[in-house]
């Protein structure tokens, strides 16, 4: 039996994401209903690519009201994090060539989700690990209400990093159990 990858994906955005608040304006659109989970069912980077473009398409032609983000789960393909890394390049790409720069934004989550200079088991590197490689597609009007209606959105990073530090290891796998 295949794993249940976007239950376990809404189990890491309820239980770390909007439980341990990494990300403060994730609960509001999940409240909302204005999530879109998309599983990939692509097994190569022209695959997934061709899923994002219809994604972004599908985001930029949707009311926000309805979809505010989506999330591209994509677990057969850009399993390996530094391949996944340079996919984001492409992914970039696509975004200015369908003219949505300013528009619409890729982030990035990856169960083996290392940020530059840090050791793979560094726990600061899990504000960016999750269950399966994902794609989150944002609006970047939504995220700039956001950002300014946050007080100091350079401390959630900072935040993020003690809150981590001070669950460790083992209250991080603790959640999933």
């Amino acid at each position: 039996m295949a794993p249940d990858y976007l239950g376990q994906t809404s189990r890491w955005l309820e239980r770390a994401v909007i439980g341990l608040n990494l990300c403060p304006f994730a609960k509001a659109v999940v409240a909302k209903g204005q999530v879109r989970m998309v599983l990939s069912e692509a097994r190569d980077a022209a695959g997934l690519l061709e899923t994002l473009g219809v994604e972004l398409l599908h985001l930029r032609d949707t009311p926000a009201e309805a979809t505010d983000t989506t999330l591209i789960v994509h677990p057969h393909v850009l399993t390996d994090f530094l391949d996944y890394n340079d996919f984001l390049e492409h992914a970039d790409a696509l975004v200015g060539e369908l003219d949505l720069e300013g528009v619409l934004q890729v982030a990035s989550f990856h169960p083996q989700y290392q940020f530059a200079g840090s050791a793979p088991d560094d726990i600061a590197n899990f504000t960016n690990r999750s269950p399966w490689p994902t794609l989150h597609l944002l609006r970047e009007d939504s995220v700039s209400r956001a950002v300014d209606a946050f007080p100091d959105p350079d401390a959630i990073v900072e935040r993020n990093i003690r809150t981590l530090e001070d669950l460790g290891h083992a209250g991080w796998r603790k959640l999933f159990d």
